[in-house]
């Protein structure tokens, strides 16, 4: 390599005029012929592989954007091209994405955010005076005055603050202590962290973590990642989805024999089942709590949606409060919120926040170290999640818009989910439960043996081979059932009801089509 190199110097120096092309092919040939003369290297093996990767990471599965949303992406990217398909476009109904599926934002949301990014716009009097007083608060809270600085680990102190007086309003009076509540990253970032704080030991003392199945799998997944034990408890079909404790006690007692159940995850109302506990219930999960000692986790980010009259969301630190100071001064628990639902679906802020009470002064600072690793929450987030935590109030100049636009929301959200509920259950081989809340409908299929036996032959889940065909053919995208768990022998499929009214009835009906072809296909 060294003469080649030689060779090649040695033919760069000056040259009379028509020597230059001669002798620069000659030198350049000679030093190819010294190049051939070495052998190659191979190529040298590289150091991270799937052999060699973190085994916990490889184990991680997250279906909501599993292999169907590549395919699905794959098909819009073959449409683009101009390639035809029995339909012109990929409805992607597998993510509660409300902005991406054409819900507009709220107003003055994106108006107090508008004023805090570009704080030269306070002058503006196209702005309200309510959402300039906001912004002015939070930019005051905030280094230099600006979203573009770090916080505070735990995040920027007034939210905080504002997140503690929102749980009180919400709770009725129940006290809410600011240093309690920690900004995140979304309501995932929330969970990922509590229960990487909660996981040790080995073998039979290894952490068991109860979820629900079906459940959401960002769960399963950071159970993987954190090489967990996941402890499955099944949710009742028959009776809405409801939970029930006898299943609980039975999850607890099998997951004794080979692992040390710790803590209890209840997302509520359900994802993606879309039940909503009632309080008794839920007293009678705290008290389950109690007598196990589990620390309890409750997901709540689907608060702001519950459609059935019949129904109302109780948050756990309410009823735990209530049910007395044996409890309230005892049970462990972590509650999670996020702007990324209810009425708000702003996602892409990911802001979110958790309240975490009676944890052990020691552990608080441990917290607050695993934390400071990341610095800080955005700090757009975190604004993004005041304002939801601190909407316009009657008497302010925003009130009746923001109420106008909130209602709206969640209004076609309810009208949705009967109309979804109402339509899959008019399908022969479909059955769906009421949607008493959260933002998807997760019916039962029932598919005739020559359709499992397909799925097996292609090496897939059942209800996978089905959602795939489903793509395939119609160009909706849905996720199996089987990335969120069910009972063996059953198969389901989650979809959201977020897309406009005319566009759902158009899903809908695409779907129904489907079904039915499918069974007389697989009869």
């Amino acid at each position: 390599m060294q003469r080649a190199a030689a060779l090649v110097r040695r033919g760069c120096g000056p040259r009379t005029p028509g020597s230059w092309g001669r002798n620069q092919s000659s030198v350049a040939a000679e030093a190819s012929a010294v190049l051939k003369v070495r052998p190659e290297r191979s190529r040298r093996e590289r150091i991270l592989t799937l052999e060699s990767m973190n085994p916990q990471v490889k184990a991680v599965e997250y279906a909501v954007r599993g292999p169907i949303v590549l395919k699905a992406g794959e098909i819009e990217l073959e449409l683009q091209r101009g390639i035809k398909k029995p339909f012109t476009e990929v409805i992607r109904a597998n993510i509660g994405d409300a902005q991406a599926m054409g819900q507009q934002p709220i107003t003055f949301l994106r108006q107090v955010m508008a004023l805090c990014t570009y704080p030269n716009l306070l002058d503006s009097p196209s702005f309200p005076e309510d959402a300039k007083k906001r912004a002015r608060r939070i930019l005051q809270a905030c280094g230099g005055n600006s979203l573009g600085s770090y916080s505070a680990s735990q995040g920027v102190n007034c939210i905080r603050e504002d997140v503690a007086a929102y749980i009180t309003r919400r709770d009725g009076g129940v006290p809410a202590d600011p240093d309690n509540i920690y900004l995140t990253t979304g309501a995932s970032d929330g969970i990922s962290t509590i229960l990487k704080i909660l996981v040790s030991g080995g073998g039979k003392s290894r952490t068991g973590v109860m979820i629900p199945i079906p459940q959401y799998p960002l769960y399963s997944a950071v159970i993987s990642e954190l090489d967990a034990i996941q402890v499955n408890y099944y949710l009742d079909e028959e009776n809405c989805w409801a939970l029930n404790v006898n299943e609980l006690r039975r999850a607890v007692q099998e997951a004794k024999d080979h692992c040390d159940p710790k803590v209890l995850c209840i997302i509520n109302p359900g994802n993606p089942t879309g039940q909503v506990q009632s309080r008794k219930c839920i007293e009678d999960v705290i008290h389950f709590a109690w007598e196990e000692k589990l620390f309890l986790l409750a997901d709540e980010v689907y608060q702001d949606n519950v459609y059935s009259p019949d129904c109302r969301f109780h948050s756990f630190k309410k009823v735990l409060y209530e049910m007395g100071p044996e409890y309230s001064s005892n049970v462990e628990l972590a509650s999670f919120h996020s702007t990324s639902k209810g009425y708000m679906g702003e996602c892409g802020y990911r802001g979110g926040y958790m309240e975490v009470v009676n944890l052990h002064p020691e552990i608080k600072g441990q917290l607050v170290k695993l934390l400071s690793v990341r610095l800080c929450p955005p700090v757009s987030g975190q604004a993004a999640m005041d304002i939801v935590v601190n909407p316009p109030v009657p008497g302010e100049e925003s009130f009746e818009q923001f109420s106008r636009e909130k209602e709206s929301v969640l209004g076609n959200l309810a009208k949705k989910a009967k109309l979804t509920e109402d339509l899959f259950n008019q399908v022969p081989g479909i059955h769906c439960n009421p949607l008493q809340g959260a933002m998807y409908a997760f019916p039962r299929i029932f598919l005739p043996a020559k359709a499992v036996e397909a799925a097996q032959a292609h090496q897939m889940a059942p209800d996978m081979f089905y959602c795939m065909k489903l793509l395939e053919e119609t160009g909706i995208c849905v996720v199996p059932g089987s990335g969120f768990g069910q009972r063996e022998g059953t198969y389901h499929f989650r979809m959201t009801i977020l897309p406009p009214v005319e566009k759902l009835k158009t899903v809908l009906q695409k779907v129904k089509d489907f079904h039915i072809n499918f069974l007389e296909k697989y009869a």
